[in-house]
């Protein structure tokens, strides 16, 4: 096993993870096999119950870890699935040692940082990094550790003293460090002292680095090089200037070109001609020629598909860095440039065209012109109101419309103020004594304890029958019955009201749909006898008081016009549910021309060459209407694979079934006397729950 160590110095937030992404896909590139660690220093078990605006957005994994969004990054650049072991942090570390000390597994010695701490994170990161995390099911050949912070904080002392330990524990030959550092500019001069401190800071506490990533907003004057090269002690060719470029997946490249590769087949001894087998060799051969074709596509893209995000924590574009890669995946795939533009969901709402009406005007005036509004995950009250009014603008107008976890049930409870007459529609969470809860607690979630309680993690989505022929978002999973995606909620879609959700406005006279509406004749369509049992192809809804009941007596054309008005608001389908069949987890608006929400996160599994179903239908949809969607769809039908490892959505599969069938036993009532009203769910579990809208 040959392990890349990436520190950095000077500030935080620097890039590492973009590095160590690079470093790994550049690796890959020569078929290797690569996993990769992150360290966090924090106390914190893991990153669930930290502020998204703080420390960024929450990258949830298949086994339901709460992880930093660098792992994403690992994720999305190898192509690899990681656990929530892949993520250390000191409250993880601290809490095994603990735990060994209180089983007696140090034969009652004092238990110290130096050794029993530093060993223990060296046990782990030899252990991690053996684990198979593709689909070969082999063990990776490399590892990136990325030492989140900055060399030289407390915080980060002892993960540093264990790499210095590290490194004669499994010989010079297989471990390398990267440090990258900042190069600023002052007065039009590249300053280099920052990152002479930085580098000796590094050497005093045992770490030599072998190479020097050195960002800047502009390449890096040879000279500066040179500099660098004399006073921190390396070759000059072990000096990457990574300055600002497009996109970050420009980056890989430019270390390739100035020899990064090269470089670590003579440090770490790679075998890269004999060690090799050939099918992996002409695999990384392919994903060199499709990333590059990425990084030149994407420079060349002139056509532009403009975005609106309607979410809570706009102040940091970090908190949503998955939404915006899978934005733009799905971009990059139909060929556009993505342009998007953020809305604080709060600045929509009524409240602020008094307090601020420059920011009222300017946030509906995206939301206006957009051609495609997407609204993200998040908790707690403040702006739903906003995200509720940017849903009903999207489905009355038409607009392309995307819902993920709290978006989606925000355009359910749109949907059933604005369309099924529930007026007083809510959310137990937003508010605990709505009358007509369409949202509530799960009740098998813990209401006194935030961290890991959720539902989390890989879990299936199985499509309804009668969606085969018309549902888009199945058709864009290949038309797959099953579906796999990570899921982060507490809350969920009310049970009791979903027969009345898909029945719509009960005072329009709709035909309901169970299978394709391929054209509004075929709406339309009525038996010739009264519907007399549910095998129907369909049945009558019914109708507006100023309509006769009667069948023969309904005038054809007024019904043609009302369903030509309404079809494209009042048909709701919960396509897309859980194995018990008690969660519902998709829906989609029929024919509207893509109008989707999804309990799930599917942003975690998108990759760039890969990109995430629901996103590229939403894109496609933006950006070139039904004829993009529908070429989109046929080829997702003929080639979409999922990118999760079979292996490991069989064991995740088994998990939730256990999981599932756990939930079920909780929704179960008690045992009542035959005869006996059975109790209802709703009033029960309507509490508002500890959910704090910090732990997004």
């Amino acid at each position: 096993m040959k392990y890349i160590v990436v520190s950095g110095g000077v500030i935080s937030g620097i890039g590492k993870g973009v590095i160590a992404s690079s470093t790994g896909l550049l690796l890959k590139t020569l078929g290797l096999k690569v996993t990769a660690i992150k360290i966090d220093p924090y106390m914190n078990i893991d990153a669930g119950t930290m502020a998204p605006t703080e420390h960024g957005e929450v990258y949830v994994l298949n086994d339901g870890g709460e992880v930093d969004l660098d792992l994403g990054n690992y994720e999305r650049y190898l192509d690899v699935t990681l656990s929530r072991e892949n993520n250390i942090t000191t409250g993880k570390v601290y809490r095994d040692v603990i735990d060994r000390e209180r089983r007696g597994d140090y034969l009652g010695k004092t238990v110290q940082i130096v050794p029993h701490l530093t060993t223990a994170i060296q046990d782990w990161i030899e252990r991690v990094a053996a684990r198979p995390v593709d689909d070969t099911g082999e063990t990776p050949d490399v590892c990136i550790v990325e030492l989140g912070g900055t060399v030289g904080d407390i915080e980060s002392a002892p993960f540093v003293e264990a790499l210095r330990q590290f490194q004669f524990r499994v010989g010079q030959e297989n471990f390398a460090l990267i440090h990258v550092s900042l190069v600023p500019v002052v007065g039009g001069e590249q300053k280099t002292k920052p990152t002479q401190a930085a580098i000796r800071d590094l050497r005093g506490l045992g770490l030599v680095p072998d190479m020097i990533a050195a960002r800047c907003v502009e390449p890096l004057e040879r000279g500066v090089i040179n500099k660098l090269s004399m006073f921190c002690h390396v070759g000059p060719e072990q000096v990457m200037g990574v300055h600002d470029v497009g996109s970050t997946y420009h980056v890989p490249i430019l270390l390739e070109q100035q020899g990064m590769v090269r470089f670590f087949e003579k440090r770490l001894h790679l075998d890269v001609n004999g060690g090799i087998a050939e099918p992996m060799k002409k695999k990384g051969s392919q994903l060199r020629t499709r990333w590059r074709d990425l990084t030149v596509g994407h420079e060349r893209l002139i056509d532009k598909v403009e975005i609106v995000l309607v979410g809570k924590y706009t102040s940091l574009q970090d908190s949503y860095m998955s939404v915006i890669k899978s934005l733009e995946h799905a971009a990059l795939r139909v060929h556009r440039k993505l342009v998007l533009k953020w809305v604080e969901a709060g600045d929509l709402e009524p409240a602020m065209e008094k307090d601020n009406p420059v920011r009222y005007h300017e946030a509906w005036h995206s939301v206006c012109s957009a051609t495609g509004i997407l609204i993200p995950g998040g908790f707690g009250l403040r702006g739903t109101e906003g995200m509720i009014s940017a849903a009903k603008w999207a489905r009355e107008h038409r607009v392309p419309f995307l819902g993920i976890c709290l978006g989606f049930q925000v355009a359910v409870v749109e949907f059933a103020r604005n369309v099924c007459g529930l007026s007083e529609a809510g959310s137990s969470e937003l508010d605990p004594d709505c009358k007509d809860p369409v949202v509530i607690y799960m009740p098998e979630i813990s209401k006194t304890h935030l961290g890991g309680t959720m539902r989390l993690g890989l879990r299936p989505s199985l499509f309804s029958p009668s969606t085969e022929r018309w549902s888009r978002i199945r058709k864009l999973y290949g038309g797959a019955a099953t579906v796999w995606e990570r899921h982060r909620h507490r809350y969920e879609i009310n049970p009791e009201y979903i027969e009345r959700l898909e029945r719509g406005n009960p005072s329009t006279p709709v035909v309901q749909v169970d299978q394709e509406p391929s054209s509004q004749q075929h709406l339309l369509q009525r038996p010739s006898t009264p519907p007399s049992s549910s095998s129907s192809r369909m049945r009558s809804l019914p109708t507006s008081p100023n309509l006769n009941r009667s069948e023969s007596s309904v005038d054809d054309k007024a019904v043609q016009d009302i369903v030509r008005k309404r079809s494209a608001t009042d048909q709701l389908r919960f396509v897309g549910k859980s194995e018990s069949g008690e969660r519902m987890q998709i829906a989609e608006l029929i024919n509207h021309p893509y109008y989707v929400g999804m309990q799930a996160h599917p942003e975690f599994a998108s990759r760039p060459l890969n990109p995430s179903p629901p996103f590229l239908g939403f894109i496609a949809a933006a950006a070139g209407g039904k004829a993009l969607l529908d070429e989109q769809i046929e080829v997702q039908m003929k080639s979409y694979a999922p990118p999760h490892p079979r292996e490991a959505m069989i064991l995740e599969s088994e998990a939730a079934a256990k999981a599932d069938e756990a939930d079920e036993q909780t929704r179960k009532p008690a045992s009542t006397p035959p005869g006996a009203a059975t109790p209802t769910r709703s009033r029960s579990l309507s509490k508002k729950g500890p959910a704090a809208e910090g732990a997004a």
